[in-house]
Protein backbone atom coordinates (compact mmCIF):
# COMPACT_ATOMS: atom_id res chain seq x y z
CA UNK A 1 0.00 0.00 0.00
CA UNK A 2 1.54 3.30 -1.09
CA UNK A 3 1.45 6.03 1.86
CA UNK A 4 -0.71 8.83 1.07
CA UNK A 5 1.67 11.77 2.68
CA UNK A 6 5.10 11.75 3.88
CA UNK A 7 4.39 13.39 6.73
CA UNK A 8 5.69 11.86 10.33
CA UNK A 9 3.43 13.20 12.92
CA UNK A 10 5.52 14.45 15.67
CA UNK A 11 5.66 17.41 18.53
CA UNK A 12 9.40 19.26 17.52
CA UNK A 13 10.94 22.37 17.13
CA UNK A 14 11.49 21.83 13.36
CA UNK A 15 7.42 20.83 12.76
CA UNK A 16 6.99 24.18 14.60
CA UNK A 17 8.75 25.76 11.79
CA UNK A 18 6.58 28.36 9.47
CA UNK A 19 6.85 25.75 6.13
CA UNK A 20 7.49 28.78 3.87
CA UNK A 21 10.56 29.10 6.12
CA UNK A 22 11.74 25.65 6.11
CA UNK A 23 11.25 25.82 2.19
CA UNK A 24 13.26 29.05 2.14
CA UNK A 25 16.35 27.24 4.23
CA UNK A 26 15.76 24.20 2.16
CA UNK A 27 16.66 26.43 -1.33
CA UNK A 28 19.73 28.10 0.84
CA UNK A 29 20.78 25.11 1.49
CA UNK A 30 20.94 23.16 -1.32
CA UNK A 31 22.22 26.23 -3.17
CA UNK A 32 25.30 26.31 -0.44
CA UNK A 33 26.23 22.77 -0.51
CA UNK A 34 26.88 23.09 -4.46
CA UNK A 35 29.24 26.42 -3.38
CA UNK A 36 31.02 24.38 -0.38
CA UNK A 37 34.06 21.69 -2.25
CA UNK A 38 35.52 20.90 1.17
CA UNK A 39 34.59 16.85 2.24
CA UNK A 40 35.25 17.53 5.80
CA UNK A 41 32.73 20.67 5.80
CA UNK A 42 30.24 18.53 3.45
CA UNK A 43 30.48 15.58 5.96
CA UNK A 44 29.58 18.41 8.82
CA UNK A 45 26.59 19.40 6.89
CA UNK A 46 25.80 15.70 6.87
CA UNK A 47 25.73 15.68 10.23
CA UNK A 48 23.69 18.65 11.03
CA UNK A 49 21.37 16.84 8.78
CA UNK A 50 21.44 14.20 10.87
CA UNK A 51 20.98 16.19 14.09
CA UNK A 52 17.74 18.12 12.63
CA UNK A 53 16.61 14.48 11.59
CA UNK A 54 17.37 13.60 15.99
CA UNK A 55 15.71 17.09 16.85
CA UNK A 56 12.52 16.75 14.42
CA UNK A 57 12.28 13.20 16.66
CA UNK A 58 12.48 11.31 13.46
CA UNK A 59 13.09 7.63 13.90
CA UNK A 60 16.72 6.64 12.31
CA UNK A 61 15.42 4.08 10.28
CA UNK A 62 13.24 6.57 8.75
CA UNK A 63 16.41 8.92 7.98
CA UNK A 64 17.99 5.73 6.82
CA UNK A 65 14.93 4.84 4.61
CA UNK A 66 15.14 8.43 3.01
CA UNK A 67 18.33 7.41 0.87
CA UNK A 68 17.74 3.86 0.57
CA UNK A 69 15.72 4.18 -2.83
CA UNK A 70 18.94 6.67 -4.53
CA UNK A 71 21.27 4.57 -3.51
CA UNK A 72 21.82 3.26 -6.88
CA UNK A 73 22.02 6.49 -8.14
CA UNK A 74 24.13 7.92 -5.91
CA UNK A 75 26.46 5.05 -6.60
CA UNK A 76 26.02 5.72 -10.92
CA UNK A 77 27.47 9.34 -9.85
CA UNK A 78 30.34 7.91 -7.76
CA UNK A 79 31.37 5.57 -10.42
CA UNK A 80 30.98 8.27 -13.35
CA UNK A 81 32.79 11.09 -11.31
CA UNK A 82 35.99 8.63 -10.08
CA UNK A 83 36.07 7.81 -14.47
CA UNK A 84 36.14 11.11 -15.14
CA UNK A 85 37.61 12.66 -12.23
CA UNK A 86 38.75 10.94 -8.95
CA UNK A 87 37.57 9.63 -6.07
CA UNK A 88 37.76 12.92 -4.30
CA UNK A 89 35.27 14.70 -6.61
CA UNK A 90 33.01 11.10 -6.37
CA UNK A 91 33.10 11.57 -2.71
CA UNK A 92 32.15 15.46 -2.52
CA UNK A 93 29.55 14.31 -5.92
CA UNK A 94 27.81 12.05 -3.71
CA UNK A 95 27.65 14.33 -0.30
CA UNK A 96 26.24 16.88 -2.16
CA UNK A 97 23.29 14.76 -3.29
CA UNK A 98 22.99 13.17 0.22
CA UNK A 99 22.65 15.95 2.29
CA UNK A 100 19.95 17.49 -0.75
CA UNK A 101 18.27 14.22 -0.11
CA UNK A 102 18.02 14.35 3.49
CA UNK A 103 17.49 17.82 3.88
CA UNK A 104 14.69 17.40 1.21
CA UNK A 105 13.13 15.00 2.83
CA UNK A 106 13.34 16.51 6.33
CA UNK A 107 11.35 19.58 5.01
CA UNK A 108 8.63 16.92 3.63
CA UNK A 109 8.60 14.85 7.02
CA UNK A 110 7.89 18.02 9.10
CA UNK A 111 5.57 19.55 6.98
CA UNK A 112 1.98 19.04 6.30
CA UNK A 113 1.38 19.02 2.44
CA UNK A 114 -1.43 21.68 2.52
CA UNK A 115 0.89 23.96 4.35
CA UNK A 116 3.53 23.31 1.99
CA UNK A 117 0.88 23.94 -0.32
CA UNK A 118 0.08 27.48 1.23
CA UNK A 119 3.16 28.69 2.07
CA UNK A 120 4.58 27.87 -2.05
CA UNK A 121 1.25 29.57 -3.30
CA UNK A 122 1.64 32.52 -0.91
CA UNK A 123 5.52 32.71 -2.13
CA UNK A 124 4.82 32.72 -6.13
CA UNK A 125 1.83 35.41 -5.48
CA UNK A 126 4.01 38.24 -6.91
CA UNK A 127 4.14 36.24 -9.97
CA UNK A 128 0.89 36.82 -10.62
CA UNK A 129 1.88 40.20 -12.19
CA UNK A 130 3.43 38.49 -15.23
CA UNK A 131 0.49 36.45 -16.14
CA UNK A 132 1.48 33.15 -14.15
CA UNK A 133 -0.78 31.28 -12.13
CA UNK A 134 0.37 31.30 -8.20
CA UNK A 135 -2.12 28.47 -7.63
CA UNK A 136 -1.38 26.25 -10.59
CA UNK A 137 2.48 26.80 -9.65
CA UNK A 138 1.57 25.21 -6.06
CA UNK A 139 -0.52 22.66 -7.24
CA UNK A 140 1.69 21.50 -9.67
CA UNK A 141 4.71 21.34 -7.04
CA UNK A 142 2.69 19.86 -4.15
CA UNK A 143 2.06 17.21 -6.94
CA UNK A 144 5.32 16.40 -7.32
CA UNK A 145 5.70 15.85 -3.81
CA UNK A 146 3.04 13.96 -3.37
CA UNK A 147 4.07 11.83 -5.87
CA UNK A 148 7.64 11.10 -5.16
CA UNK A 149 6.75 8.17 -2.45
CA UNK A 150 4.13 6.61 -5.20
CA UNK A 151 7.18 6.43 -7.85
CA UNK A 152 9.22 5.18 -4.82
CA UNK A 153 6.81 2.44 -4.35
CA UNK A 154 5.70 1.74 -7.82
CA UNK A 155 9.21 1.22 -8.98
CA UNK A 156 10.24 -1.08 -5.28
CA UNK A 157 6.95 -3.07 -7.06
CA UNK A 158 8.79 -2.96 -10.44
CA UNK A 159 12.09 -4.38 -9.19
CA UNK A 160 10.31 -6.88 -6.26
CA UNK A 161 8.29 -8.32 -9.69
CA UNK A 162 11.42 -8.18 -11.92
CA UNK A 163 13.82 -10.27 -9.35
CA UNK A 164 11.20 -12.71 -8.90
CA UNK A 165 11.64 -13.31 -13.09
CA UNK A 166 15.46 -13.28 -12.65
CA UNK A 167 15.72 -9.74 -14.57
CA UNK A 168 16.79 -7.90 -11.49
CA UNK A 169 20.29 -7.12 -13.16
CA UNK A 170 18.67 -6.08 -16.17
CA UNK A 171 18.06 -2.32 -16.29
CA UNK A 172 15.66 -2.39 -19.64
CA UNK A 173 13.71 -5.10 -17.57
CA UNK A 174 12.88 -2.00 -14.56
CA UNK A 175 13.47 0.83 -17.00
CA UNK A 176 10.16 -0.43 -19.14
CA UNK A 177 7.42 -1.45 -17.02
CA UNK A 178 8.30 1.86 -14.46
CA UNK A 179 8.23 4.26 -17.24
CA UNK A 180 4.57 2.80 -18.39
CA UNK A 181 3.37 2.36 -15.69
CA UNK A 182 4.56 6.22 -14.19
CA UNK A 183 3.06 7.78 -17.75
CA UNK A 184 -0.34 5.25 -16.93
CA UNK A 185 -0.55 7.63 -13.13
CA UNK A 186 0.22 10.57 -14.93
CA UNK A 187 -2.68 9.99 -17.45
CA UNK A 188 -5.16 9.13 -14.91
CA UNK A 189 -3.85 12.16 -12.50
CA UNK A 190 -4.81 14.25 -15.63
CA UNK A 191 -8.23 12.59 -16.44
CA UNK A 192 -9.25 12.92 -12.74
CA UNK A 193 -8.03 16.72 -12.41
CA UNK A 194 -9.60 17.75 -16.18
CA UNK A 195 -12.90 16.23 -14.66
CA UNK A 196 -13.06 18.05 -11.82
CA UNK A 197 -12.14 21.15 -13.64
Amino acid sequence: MIAASLYHEADSPVHALAPGLKLLLLALAGTLIFVIASPLLLLAALMLCAGLYALARIPFSLFLGQIKPVLWFLGMIFLAQWWFQDWLVAVISILRFAILVWAASLVTLTTRTSAMLEAMERGFQPLQRFGLDAAKISLALSMVLRFIPVLVAVAKEVREAQAARGLDRNLLALAVPLIIRTLKMADDVAQAIEARS
